[in-house]
């Protein structure tokens, strides 16, 4: 109460004590002071805005009259316990009270907005899915598989002062070298890229690098390639560039390299685990997108997400690996395979195109924090990273033979998309099946899934599909979890 700063006018039609009142009345259901919350004394408050006494103290009986206040002997007054919060934004008269940011409503926000991402239909889970008790939840950490001591012990590392200056000051546009090192040297050869150090760029997770990406290569006239099923954030980020999207359809073995590629300027794929069917694109296949590239002249964005969770057979090279003519940009996330909270991911390209993207970058974040990234690059050089990857690999191998075995014991009938690994599985359900209501029916069961609506683009969009994380659920959980889903179907 202390920090808030009244400001009262003397000249005004309305009375000071009024005036009071207003000011009061909008701090306390905005949430500024809170319940409880013990005010100024009458004496205290008028020295402060200079006013009478006698004009607090009648504000003050108003308020605890009309029950926003209480008085306590010997204490003083305080807000009352009972009053209602922001969502209450009438006073006792049933008047409606502006709040202090509410201005008169004269600028036509639609008219000035050039782009309004609002409007984009997004990918939209439970806030609360850790309280339900099968999460089958894409994209969200178990805790007990993350090495919290190591974390910790790194983050000790990268705020020792031998470092200081390597997270204290403002890097402009350069990253951390350890962590570009490290990139270099210990994620990149594992999917087949050599690069140099200005071929690497830093950027706060993977859908960073491809908004980067989508700005400096994307106008309005650029056709785009988006694989259908896909990931709606990618073709949110391209949409709001481009108006000519091509949808690409996707089978068994990935992207389907079809004449529809020859139109395009930019394709995206995520060839060695397609989001969100999980299946990989085999290697004959990928030479055929890279020809196609260089017949039709298109540049071809290759978004690696997840390629370090394979559990069932050695991982396929990055696409990147095998271009030889510099057409693909490679998009790699920490974030995923650490925790998504960490924010970090990078990009592999042209020199030229990462001289780029770090300008662009700057002028938005200048840089990712400087502790995140030499945290995360001790992760790795103290082959915490590595050790952690095999816990994964053996926790996610066990959860999906199970979900493999729940499957076919309690929804025969549903189609698994074939997968060498990853954190979850891509189910097509009978034409007939809604899932979103499904996904609704669930989640009354404890079970959050997601339907597959939202990944496909073509319309009519098939809402037969849906997605069974399990990085969030234990092994034991997984069998309960599918029966519960298959007691919903049958309902």
């Amino acid at each position: 109460m202390q920090d808030l700063l009244f400001r009262l006018q003397p000249a005004s039609e309305t009375g000071l004590q009024a005036q009071l009142r207003e000011k009061l009345v909008a701090a306390i259901l905005d949430g500024h002071v809170p319940k409880d919350e013990r005010l100024p004394s009458s004496r205290q408050l008028a020295k402060a805005l200079g006013i009478s006494r006698n004009t607090v103290t009648l504000a003050y009986q108003s308020l605890i009259d009309d029950g926003f206040l209480v008085s306590r002997e010997r204490s003083g007054t305080f807000v009352s316990p009972d009053i209602g919060t922001a969502a209450a934004r009438q006073d006792l008269n049933g008047e409606h009270r502006s709040g202090a940011g509410d201005a008169e409503r004269t600028i036509d926000w639609r008219h000035r907005l050039r782009v309004q991402p609002s409007a984009q239909e997004n990918i939209a889970k439970p806030r609360d899915w850790r309280r339900h008790p099968y999460p089958f939840i894409y994209g969200q950490v178990d805790h007990g598989l993350f090495p919290i001591a190591e974390w910790r012990d790194c983050t000790r590392r990268a705020l020792g002062r031998q470092w200081l200056d390597g997270w204290t000051a403002d890097h402009h546009a350069f990253d951390d070298e350890m962590l570009i090192e490290q990139i270099r040297t210990r994620l990149l050869p594992r999917r087949g890229i050599m690069a140099r150090e200005n071929e690497i760029l830093v950027t706060l997770g993977a859908q960073h690098a491809l908004y980067l990406i989508a700005s400096l290569l994307t106008r309005r006239e650029t056709t785009v390639g988006i694989e259908d099923p896909g990931y709606p954030d990618t073709r949110n980020i391209f949409a709001l560039r481009s108006s000519r999207l091509v949808n690409l359809p996707v089978d068994d073995e990935g992207m389907v390299i079809s004449s529809a590629l020859g139109e395009c300027d930019i394709v995206c794929a995520t060839p060695s685990h397609h989001a969100p069917t999980t299946v990989t694109m085999p290697e004959h296949r990928r030479f055929n997108l890279l020809q196609k590239a260089v017949t039709h002249d298109f540049l071809v964005v290759e978004d690696d997400y997840e390629f370090e969770t394979n559990f069932i057979s050695a991982p396929s090279p990055a696409l990147k690996s095998l271009d030889r003519d510099g057409r693909v940009i490679y998009v790699g996330s920490l974030s995923k395979t650490l925790f998504p909270g960490l924010r970090l991911g990078f990009l592999v390209g042209d020199p030229e195109l990462v001289r780029e993207a770090r300008a662009l970058r700057r002028l938005m974040v200048r840089h990712p924090p400087n502790l995140n990234q030499r945290t995360a690059a001790h992760f790795i050089a103290l082959g915490h990273h590595d050790s952690m990857l095999m816990r994964l690999r053996r926790a996610y191998g066990r959860r999906w033979e199970a979900i493999r075995a729940a499957m076919e014991t309690h929804l025969p009938d549903f189609r698994v998309m074939p997968s060498n690994g990853g954190s979850s599985i891509w189910v097509e359900g009978p034409p007939e099946l809604d899932t979103t209501a499904l996904a609704r029916s669930t989640l009354d069961l404890g079970v959050v899934i997601e339907p597959g609506e939202i990944y496909f683009n073509e319309e009519p969009r098939p809402r037969n599909h849906f997605r069974l994380g399990f990085s969030s659920i234990a092994s034991e959980d997984i069998a309960e979890g599918i029966s519960r889903i298959a007691q919903c179907v049958t309902r």
